[in-house]
C-alpha cells in the first residue's frame, strides 16, 4: 500500500479514493435499493439487516480515508492505508455477499439476480478505480471471487457440467474484458489530466505575462504623460505671442490633448481588464453635470454646422448619488462617437427619470445623431475593444476605437446597461440606463482669508469691485471720555512681502522645467530636488510653502518621501504635499492620502490643474489656520 507525502496529492491511489469519496452516495442509494429487491427472495430481516451494515461502512471508509479526502490532502501513515485497503476489500465484499444469500435462498431466482449484480458491481468498481491498479485489486477481487463461484453452485443446484464450464468460461472473458477497459481508462484519466496541468501552466503563464503587459503599459502611461505635460505648458505659454505664435500653440495643444486622450483609453481599458477601475459613489448635481457636459461638445458643434441640444434635463431629478466622473466620462464618449460620425443634423441628449423605491431615480440618457447609421454587422463588433481599427475607423476619425468598449464596462461597474439602436442611413441611438441613489445637497465651501503670506492665493481669485465710496456723517457731540491707552501697533508681517516657496520633487528634469513655467510667472521662488532623499535634504534647508511630489521615483518614492517628511520634526512636517501623478485610481488616490498628501494633480500637468491644486491647498492652509486662530 503505498505512503502518501505531501507531494503524493495527485497519486493513483488518492486520486482513485477520493473519486470513490465522490460517488460514496450513490454507493448508498444501490444498496438500499439492491436491499429492497432482495427482500422477496431472502426475507425482510436479512434484507433490513444487510442494508444497516452496507450504510455502515460506507461511513467507515469514508472516516478512514478523511485525511485523503479533505479540499486540501494530508498524508497517511503506511497503517491507515492498509486499513484504508482492507475496508475497501470488505466493502465490496459485503455488497456480494448478498449474491450468496441469493443464491442459497433464492434457487435459480436468486442467482439470475446474482448474475446480474454481480457484473454492474465489478463495472462500478473498475469505474472508479482510475490510475489505482490497488485500489483496482481491493474493490474487484471479491466480486471477481463471487463470480468464480457460479459454476459450483450451478452444479450444488443440479446444472450440467456442460453448464458449469460455459458459467466459468463467460466469467474468465468478463473479467479480462474488464481488465482491459480498466487499462485503457486509466492511460486516458492520465493523459486528460497531464492535459489539464499543461493547461493550467499555460494559464498561468499568460495571466504571469498578462500582468507584466498591463504593468509595463502602466509604467510606460506614466512616463509618457511627462513629455505630454511639458507639451500642453509650452503651448499654453505661447498663446501669449503673436497671431501665428497663437495658432502654433492651438495646434500644439489640440494634438496634446488628442495624445492624453488616446492615453487615458489605453490606460482606462488596462485598468477594466486587470480589475482595477472602481466606482466612487457621492453626492452631485445632475443638471449642472448635463449642462456642463453639453457645453463642452458646443463648440465643436457650431464648427461643424451642427445643432446641439438637450431634452428632458430640466424634469431630472437635481441631487442623485453617483461617480459623477465615470459618468460624465460615457456620456462624453457617446458625444465624441455622435460628433465624430455626425456630419449633418443634430446631436440630441435625451434624459428621462422616474421615481424607484425605496429612495433611487432611474435615469434614461439617449444620445441620438442624424449621421449615417450601421448595419447589423457593425453593430454586433461595435463594443469590441480595437476592432474599429481594423476597418480603418480609427485611420479615417481618430481615437483608439476603445471609447464605446469602455463606456460599456463603465456602465456595468455602475449597475447600469448600454444598448444600441441603429439603422443605415437613419442615425443611430444610444442609452445609458441608470438607477442612482437620491443625494443630498452639497453645502457651499466658506471662503476664508488668511492674513500670511498667501499673496498668490489673493492673485488667483477674481478680482473683487472697489466698494462704493460713503459719505462722512456728520458730526456727533460726545460726552466727554477718559482717554484709552495707546494700543501698540501691531508689528508687520515680515512674512508678507515674500514670494510664496515651493519645492518641486520629481525624478524627470522636463516634469520640473514645466511647472516652474507655469508657476514661476506668478512669483513663485522655486527650488527642484530630483528625487525624495534630496528633497530631505532641501527640506532641512528651507520652509516651504507647498511641495509638489511624483509619486514614482527611483531610490525613494514621493509616497515613502512624504511618510519620513510627516515622521520628522524638521520644519516642514506640516507643510500640505500636493501628489503629482498619473496613477488616478481611487486606491492609488487612497494611499496618497494615506501617506500624509494633502491633494493629487494627474499627469500630464496642465497650468488649470496645476494653479488650481496649489490654490486648493493654500485655501485649506488658511483656512486651518484660522480655525486654530
Amino acid at each position: 500500500m503505498p505512503d502518501t507525502t505531501g507531494a503524493d496529492t495527485v497519486s493513483g491511489w488518492t486520486f482513485a479514493v477520493r473519486q470513490r469519496r465522490g460517488a460514496m452516495m450513490q454507493r448508498v442509494a444501490v444498496g438500499l435499493a439492491s436491499s429492497l429487491a432482495a427482500t422477496p427472495l431472502v426475507g425482510w430481516g436479512i434484507a433490513l439487516g444487510w442494508g444497516a451494515a452496507y450504510v455502515a461502512i460506507q461511513l467507515w471508509e469514508a472516516f478512514v480515508f478523511a485525511p485523503l479526502n479533505a479540499s486540501t490532502p494530508r498524508p497517511m501513515s503506511r497503517a491507515r492505508n492498509i486499513l484504508g485497503g482492507a475496508t475497501m476489500f470488505a466493502n465490496t465484499g459485503l455488497y456480494g455477499a448478498l449474491s450468496l444469500v441469493l443464491w442459497l435462498y433464492g434457487g435459480v431466482a436468486g442467482g439470475v439476480s446474482a448474475a446480474v449484480m454481480l457484473p454492474a458491481a465489478m463495472v462500478y468498481s473498475m469505474v472508479n478505480a482510475p490510475r489505482s491498479l490497488t485500489v483496482l485489486a481491493c474493490t474487484t477481487a471479491p466480486q471477481a471471487l463471487y463470480m468464480a463461484a457460479f459454476p459450483f453452485l450451478l452444479i450444488e443446484l443440479g446444472a450440467p457440467v456442460g453448464a458449469a464450464i460455459t458459467a466459468a468460461a463467460a466469467v474468465t472473458i468478463f473479467t479480462i474484458y474488464c481488465l482491459n477497459v480498466w487499462r485503457a481508462l486509466a492511460e486516458r484519466v492520465k493523459t486528460e489530466q497531464k492535459d489539464r496541468l499543461l493547461a493550467e501552466a499555460h494559464v498561468a503563464r499568460m495571466g504571469q505575462e498578462l500582468r507584466e503587459q498591463r504593468a509595463f503599459l502602466a509604467a510606460i502611461g506614466h512616463d509618457l504623460r511627462t513629455p505630454i505635460g511639458a507639451i500642453l505648458s509650452g503651448a499654453t505659454d505661447l498663446r501669449g505671442g503673436d497671431v501665428g505664435m497663437r495658432q502654433n500653440a492651438e495646434l500644439i495643444t489640440d494634438a496634446g490633448l488628442m495624445m492624453k486622450s488616446l492615453l487615458d483609453d489605453l490606460l482606462d481599458h488596462s485598468r477594466i481588464e486587470a480589475g482595477r477601475m472602481t466606482i466612487e459613489v457621492k453626492d452631485f448635481d445632475l443638471r449642472q453635470m448635463l449642462a456642463q457636459t453639453l457645453q463642452l461638445w458646443r463648440a465643436q458643434a457650431d464648427a461643424k454646422g451642427l445643432r446641439l441640444r438637450i431634452e428632458g434635463a430640466a424634469l431630472a431629478p437635481r441631487m442623485v448619488k453617483g461617480d459623477v466622473i465615470r459618468i460624465r466620462q460615457v456620456l462624453n464618449n457617446l458625444l465624441s462617437n455622435a460628433m465624430k460620425f455626425t456630419e449633418t443634423g443634430a446631436i440630441t441628449l435625451r434624459v428621462q427619470a422616474w421615481p424607484e423605491e425605496p429612495a433611487s431615480y432611474a435615469l434614461t440618457f439617449e444620445i441620438a445623431d442624424t449621421g449615417p447609421g450601421m448595419t447589423q454587422d457593425q453593430l454586433a463588433r461595435l463594443f469590441t475593444p480595437f476592432d474599429q481599427t481594423a476597418e480603418g475607423v480609427t485611420a479615417r476619425y481618430g481615437g483608439s476605437g476603445l471609447g464605446l468598449a469602455i463606456s460599456r464596462n463603465l456602465t456595468d461597474l455602475m449597475g447600469g446597461r448600454l444598448t444600441v439602436r441603429s439603422t443605415p442611413g437613419q442615425g443611430s441611438r444610444f442609452t445609458v440606463s441608470l438607477v442612482l441613489p437620491r443625494g443630498e445637497a452639497i453645502a457651499p465651501p466658506i471662503e476664508t482669508v488668511d492674513e500670511s503670506r498667501l499673496e498668490i492665493a489673493r492673485a488667483l481669485r477674481p478680482a473683487v469691485a472697489a466698494p462704493e465710496p460713503v459719505p462722512e456723517p456728520a458730526p456727533v457731540m460726545m460726552a466727554p471720555q477718559p482717554e484709552a491707552e495707546p494700543q501698540p501697533e501691531p508689528e508687520p508681517d515680515d512674512d508678507a512681502d515674500q514670494p510664496l516657496r515651493l519645492l518641486v520633487v520629481d525624478d524627470h528634469d522636463i516634469n520640473r522645467r514645466a511647472i516652474q513655467l507655469i508657476l514661476q510667472p506668478l512669483g513663485c521662488e522655486i527650488t527642484t530636488a530630483a528625487d525624495g532623499l534630496i528633497a530631505l535634504q532641501r527640506c532641512e534647508e528651507t520652509v516651504f510653502d507647498v511641495i509638489f511630489m511624483d509619486v514614482r521615483m527611483p531610490e525613494l518614492d514621493g509616497r515613502e518621501t512624504t511618510r519620513r517628511l510627516r515622521a520628522g520634526q524638521g520644519p516642514n512636517a506640516l507643510t500640505p504635499v500636493v501628489a503629482v501623478t498619473a496613477d488616478t485610481a481611487p486606491e492609488d488616490v487612497a494611499a496618497c492620502q494615506a501617506a500624509g498628501m494633502a491633494y493629487f494633480v494627474s499627469k500630464p500637468l496642465t497650468p488649470t490643474a496645476l494653479i488650481g491644486a496649489l490654490q486648493h491647498v493654500l485655501d485649506e492652509t488658511a483656512q486651518a489656520r484660522s480655525e486654530a486662530a
